[in-house]
């Protein structure tokens, strides 16, 4: 064979090898757009055929991106700054400006807690409710929904015990117990704790402040826990209202409609006058 005769064989192979590559290209473009496979590309894999016995399927191996998701992207939960132990309880909250805090003690009740919750609603407000473990238990959709609507949920004991006749170890079982429902209940563990019957000891500071708590008394008592009228309620909290002032109302404990139907009444009337009225925000780390 000649050099001429070589080439032009060399040439022909490689026309014939690009016709064949053209083809196969065109024919997986096709299948790409209709979904159809090539004629003679084998088809993906599926069950195999074992002698004696069922089909096994190959399993494809897995991606690695599949098996390592991205993480670090996600907001980073912020931790509250734990508070020293303190020797007296808040009694009023200074540092909010010209706003007040309204709070509610002993619940959740499914007789009241619901019309208090609706009237904040009304009136776009926050408050506080300093919850007894004992009553999360029994109503936990209301804590729920307390946690919903942006109120402040506190730690107000299991089972309202007074914290003085208690040893240590009780006061931590009543304080733990109705943290660990909160932070269940509500995603989030509480931030602040109050005696009850406003009953102090040393103990009790420094377990709350253990377990991450600010203690939180009040500035005005609305007497509703003696029932004596809604009038008396109402002039309570509309004389005592002030920038920094914490006032104290029930949920729960008794009969607490007057506590539903005074709250109807003086929460309007403070927001006309100019009051705000507002939550408390720990610091953060």
């Amino acid at each position: 064979m000649t050099d001429d005769q070589t080439t032009v064989a060399r040439r022909r192979v490689v026309m014939a090898s690009a016709a064949v590559l053209a083809a196969a290209g065109a024919a997986g473009t096709a299948a790409l757009l209709t979904g159809e496979r090539p004629p003679g590309r084998p088809p993906a894999p599926g069950p195999v055929a074992v002698a004696g016995g069922s089909p096994v399927r190959r399993t494809p191996r897995s991606s690695a991106y599949r098996l390592h998701p991205l993480t670090g992207y996600g907001p980073q939960r912020r931790v509250p700054a734990r508070p020293r132990a303190r020797r007296r309880p808040l009694e009023a909250l200074p540092g909010l400006g010209h706003a007040m805090v309204l709070t509610f003690d002993d619940g959740p009740d499914a007789r009241y807690t619901p019309a208090i919750l609706r009237t904040l609603r009304e009136h776009d407000v926050r408050a506080m409710f300093f919850v007894c473990g004992e009553m999360a238990e029994a109503y936990p959709d209301l804590l729920r929904e307390m946690a919903d609507d942006g109120h402040v949920v506190g730690n107000h004991t299991w089972s309202h015990p007074l914290l003085t006749r208690l040893s240590r170890a009780g006061i931590r079982r009543e304080m733990e117990s109705t943290c660990e429902i909160v932070e269940r209940l509500c995603g989030a563990p509480p931030q602040w704790f109050r005696a009850p019957y406003g009953a102090w000891n040393r103990a009790a500071f420094r377990l709350g402040a253990e377990l991450g708590m600010e203690p939180l008394a009040w500035t005005v008592d609305t007497l509703d826990w003696q029932e004596p009228g809604v009038r008396t309620i109402l002039d309570l909290v509309e004389d005592g209202a002030g920038p920094g002032v914490v006032v104290l109302s029930h949920d729960a404990g008794g009969d607490r409609s007057q506590t539903v139907r005074a709250l109807r009444g003086y929460l309007p009337r403070l927001l006309e006058s100019g009051h705000r009225i507002t939550v408390p925000r720990r610091r953060y780390d």
